[in-house]
């Protein structure tokens, strides 16, 4: 459980003013000390993060934030974070003291609601305050509970709602590829060796793409991108699929008969992490790009580029090369996201394999409100290859999109 990848762990914001006791509710909830408690305000500085199994829904990432209510140069930049995980945030618990609501809470709600983020409301440190409540008519639109995390009354409720409350889609987790390929049926993934997947390792989104098809039944068969062509005539039956990682896109597509569908992991990731037919629009944009354009390139990973990297590198070598000049570019890593999304002519996302899905879909919310077309990397360098049209043959949907947008 513990090596379950925190993006496909289900997040659990926890957000309240200072000193209302969000750190000792979240030790009681998951039994362990993890985070700090005192009777000091602004105790938490930083988000603290607690993975544990909630059943039935299984791994869950708790997410204990500072207080918004902090003040000072240093307590702006704490809000600041808290205010970051509301994007990751699949479900919220806001926290207040039994008896006191105010505009500072409503303000939360108000955010939490342009997000479309479930919330539970949680009355806290009723062994305090009695039987005061002051919750004006929230209660029949908000799951509410009243809880004491010094006494422990009222979690067993919480843990209740919190299952109650989660969303749908982690009850029935949508699957990676395995709903492309049939039971019994093969699918071909192609794996680079190169610096990122050091010896003895795969990424990530080729380990999830194997357990996944092992959970739907089907085989998976794995090969460098130079043995594809040797591995496919030695099938006795062709593959219902082949996935390769989106640098070896050209060798791939050369090497794989037009009647096997073909795509990357990086778009079965702007499905799965995403919304693909917004993705899709989005990398049409590279047919308007103009040189002294500026573009944003968002990697969710924090690691050191290597030489050649795909983000930094190779894609805005693609890019420029398309376009027939140079482009303004520009990079974030993490979970900084800049706030000027308009001065951008287009946003290419990595896969997202790090995240949940909550982060990716609030990135693509924000992109949108801000007017900016938002892609990924593998469709972004399908486009610039010119095989988009081939990567995008498992996806009628999405090709339907993408036809659709040309004509518009």
């Amino acid at each position: 459980m513990q090596k379950t990848p925190k993006g496909l762990r289900l997040h659990i914001g926890i957000f309240g003013r200072r000193n209302v006791g969000k750190s000792s509710l979240l030790n009681r909830l998951t039994g362990q000390d993890v985070a700090i408690v005192s009777s000091v305000a602004g105790t938490t500085t930083d988000p603290v993060e607690k993975p544990m199994e909630l059943l039935p829904l299984g791994p869950v990432l708790f997410v204990d934030t500072a207080g918004i209510d902090d003040v000072g140069a240093l307590g702006q930049m704490r809000i600041d974070k808290t205010r970051q995980v509301f994007q990751r945030t699949d479900l919220a618990v806001l926290v207040t003291i039994a008896g006191q609501w105010g505009d500072f809470e409503n303000e939360i709600l108000q955010q939490l609601a342009e997000l479309k983020t479930p919330t539970i409301i949680v009355q806290n440190k009723i062994d305090e305050a009695g039987d005061a409540t002051a919750i004006p008519d929230l209660d029949e639109e908000y799951p509410t509970v009243r809880t004491s995390a010094s006494t422990g009354d009222g979690v067993d409720e919480l843990r209740r709602l919190l299952i109650k409350t989660a969303p749908e889609e982690f009850i029935s987790n949508p699957a990676i590829v395995a709903d492309l390929v049939p039971p019994s049926r093969a699918a071909v993934l192609v794996v680079p060796i190169d610096k990122e997947a050091p010896r003895g390792r795969l990424i990530l989104p080729q380990v999830q793409a194997i357990r996944d098809l092992l959970d739907g039944d089907a085989v998976a068969i794995g090969c460098k991108e130079r043995e594809l062509a040797n591995t496919l005539r030695t099938l006795r039956e062709p593959p219902a699929l082949v996935v390769t990682d989106s640098q070896a896109f050209l060798k791939v597509a050369a090497d794989t008969p037009d009647e096997i569908p073909m795509t990357g992991f990086s778009i079965l990731f702007a499905r799965f992490k995403g919304d693909l037919d917004e993705m899709v629009r989005g990398a049409t944009t590279i047919e308007t790009l103009r040189p002294g354009d500026r573009i944003l390139i968002a990697e969710s990973c924090s690691h050191h580029p290597i030489t050649d990297d795909i983000g930094t590198v190779k894609i805005p070598r693609w890019l420029t090369q398309y376009v027939g000049g140079k482009l303004q570019i520009d990079f974030c890593r993490g979970h900084d996201f800049p706030e000027n999304l308009s001065d951008y002519k287009l946003a290419i996302h990595c896969g997202g394999c790090m995240w949940n899905r909550r982060e990716m879909l609030t990135r693509i919310l924000l992109a949108r409100r801000a007017g900016v077309p938002i892609t990924n990397y593998g469709l972004s360098i399908a486009y610039t290859l010119g095989i988009f049209e081939r990567a995008l043959q498992p996806f009628p949907s999405a090709l339907d999109v993408y036809h659709e947008t040309l004509k518009g």
